[in-house]
């Protein structure tokens, strides 16, 4: 198998099947090269959640620029009739040169809010539905939970480790989604060489189950790793561990483990255990199956760092986020899907986000390129910002480090309501004009 550079290089046959017969059916009727406009939008949040975090734009963007059909693919196209000769053909020359708008990575949305705005024909626009969904969707599931866990915290860092219960190469970009939204290292060195995100690991029961005992197995990783490691004390039993491991490591032990059983009782024991072994400032380190409600309820144990795997990679229990690629505009002319249930809104769509005096969001107003636009307020803050023109990344795009200061800033912005856990509305309503 390749690497995930060599995996993800050429991304044209991410395209469905069926976003290839609507581009030859175009085609054949002339229709392939008329100027529309398509939208990403969320109908709803998924249940309960009160805001969603926008992640993955930077690596769209990355994947439209390596959308090429390359001579393999035309072929694999060819040989098995998925497309006609003039299709193939057209598909030889591909390559985005339309324009793109959106949110940038951090941004909050809500139900309706314009996320992406893709502009260019109708063939080269289509041709980018499942490319862009795949990647949003993930990414902004992810995102929008390491939010939630990172509330929950309260400032106590968190670690991503949770590439083992992910694709291999989700696991990446899930890293990445986690720390964009406030999580501290990750354990994925891929998502650290790739997006210099800072990584930190320490042992699995498996190297404690090596030795002949636990305490070999502390004084291997003590006398590699130095006395400011972390040691995994819940193996056998956790108040022997936590003796032996302060011996072997003496009170300058960096930190403990707890992986297993009730966490927070756990904890609390653990830290009297360590200032009664003058180990004071030994930190506690849970992990096991953690997600933000059992974050939250931690709140008030001596826990000093969280680490989240299944939880994370996993949208908890929300794996995607819910977007749609809709086309809203055809030469000039809003369009708009009717459908009970699926209805879309027609038209080019501006946003923006209203704040009191203090702050506080207040609404989301959007608002149709040919309709009035609302009238200014103080306060207002436009939400869509170039990302593409004439197919090519706009300069100086907002880095992620960037993103992780928006996120920051618009979660603090939000009505207190709006942060809760607990199922309830969206933290701020969407006015559409």
């Amino acid at each position: 198998m390749g690497s995930p550079e060599q995996a993800t290089a050429s991304t044209a046959l991410l395209t469905d099947h069926y976003e290839l017969t609507m581009l030859g059916s175009a085609l054949a009727d002339g229709t392939a090269e008329r100027p529309c406009v398509f939208e990403v939008f969320a109908r709803r949040l998924p249940d309960g959640r009160r805001y969603g975090v926008v992640a993955g734009t930077a690596r769209v963007l990355d994947a439209i620029a390596d959308f090429r059909f390359t001579d393999a693919e035309l072929a694999q196209l060819e040989a098995t009739a998925v497309v006609d000769d003039a299709t193939l053909s057209w598909l030889a020359d591909y390559e985005f040169s339309g324009d793109i708008d959106g949110y940038p990575e951090g941004e909050l949305y809500f139900p309706g809010s314009p996320i992406l705005t893709v502009s260019g024909s109708f063939g080269e626009c289509v041709l980018l539905e499942t490319l862009v969904l795949s990647i949003l969707n993930h990414d902004s599931a992810v995102a929008s939970a390491a939010a939630r866990m990172s509330g929950a915290a309260h400032g106590r860092p968190i670690i991503e480790m949770g590439g083992r219960r992910t694709h291999e190469y989700a696991a990446v970009a899930a890293a990445r989604a986690a720390y964009l939204a406030g999580f501290a290292t990750t354990s994925n060195l891929e998502a650290g060489r790739r997006y210099g995100i800072p990584t930190r690991g320490t042992v699995a029961h498996a190297f404690m189950l090596l030795h002949d005992s636990e305490e070999a197995a502390f004084r291997a990783q003590v006398g590699k790793m130095g006395a400011d490691t972390t040691l995994l004390v819940d193996t056998y039993d956790i108040t022997k561990g936590i003796e032996t491991a302060v011996r072997v490591a003496g009170p300058e032990l960096g930190a403990i483990r707890i992986d297993s059983g009730d966490v927070g009782p756990l904890a609390r024991r653990a830290r009297e255990q360590l200032d009664a072994l003058g180990a004071k400032d030994t930190r506690i380190v849970v992990s096991g199956d953690l997600d933000e409600h059992a974050i939250a309820a931690l709140r008030a144990e001596p826990v000093d760092a969280y680490g989240v795997g299944t939880s994370v990679v996993t949208g908890s229990g929300a794996p995607t986020a819910g977007m749609v690629y809709k086309l809203v505009e055809v030469d000039g002319r809003p369009v708009a899907k009717r459908s009970a249930h699926k209805e879309s809104r027609g038209g080019r769509k501006s946003a923006l986000r209203r704040h009191r005096g203090t702050g506080t969001a207040v609404e989301e107003v959007v608002w149709t390129a040919a309709g009035p636009a609302p009238e200014p307020e103080p306060n207002d803050r436009p939400l869509q910002i170039p990302l593409i023109r004439a197919g090519r990344p706009v300069p100086d795009l907002p880095t992620l480090d960037d993103a992780r200061q928006r996120l920051r800033r618009g979660l603090v912005s939000l009505p207190w309501e709006g942060l809760k856990l607990s199922h309830g509305e969206p933290a701020i309503p969407t006015l559409f004009l």
